[in-house]
């Protein structure tokens, strides 16, 4: 016998979804736009849509529902504007240990590595960081993203290829 879905319309429910998906989805904006502010306000858009669509919406669904929802958001905001991550950086001691040349050549680095990234195409930006920043499996990412394992392979290898020629040295 078949178990009854849980019904997102109910709290508890819509809060564990929530509390389980929201840097998921704020971080998968993030990765698009390079705007905290905007991938925070575009998770919390979504989120609203999923609890004005909980009846519509089954649990099991919901993590794509969240993902659908926020691109759809985030696409509308941009329409077709060229977008380039910028990275807040942690801030430094004032204590340095390390010689000026070795913080140069590190800053140097930092800022080819940036470039690099906001070269790379949309979706290869997007499975590079999904994967080496937030540690997401092929699989994740492909479900996050609405596409086969193989395309997020496919953009992975690009990515690291052109990140090759790109950087030098990596």
């Amino acid at each position: 016998m078949e178990q009854p879905s849980k019904s997102v319309c109910e709290q508890p429910v819509f809060t564990t979804l929530f509390e389980t998906h929201a840097e998921a989805v704020r971080n998968y904006i993030y990765y698009k736009c390079g705007d905290k502010e905007q991938a925070e306000d575009v998770m919390q858009e979504a989120f609203i849509k999923l609890w004005h669509n909980c009846k519509k919406v089954l649990f099991e669904k919901a993590k794509g529902f969240l993902c659908t929802v926020a691109n759809n958001l985030f696409l509308n905001q941009v329409a077709r504007q060229k977008v380039r991550l910028q990275y807040t950086r942690l801030p430094h001691s004032t204590k340095n240990v390390e010689s000026p040349d070795f913080v140069m050549e590190e800053k140097e680095f930092l800022d080819k590595l940036q470039n690099a990234i906001a070269e790379l195409p949309d979706g290869q930006r997007e499975v590079f960081l999904l994967n080496r920043i937030d540690k997401k499996t092929y699989k994740e990412i492909a479900e996050m993203l609405g596409i086969s394992v193989k395309a997020v392979e496919k953009r992975m290898h690009n990515a690291l290829k052109k990140m090759r020629t790109l950087i030098k040295n990596i």
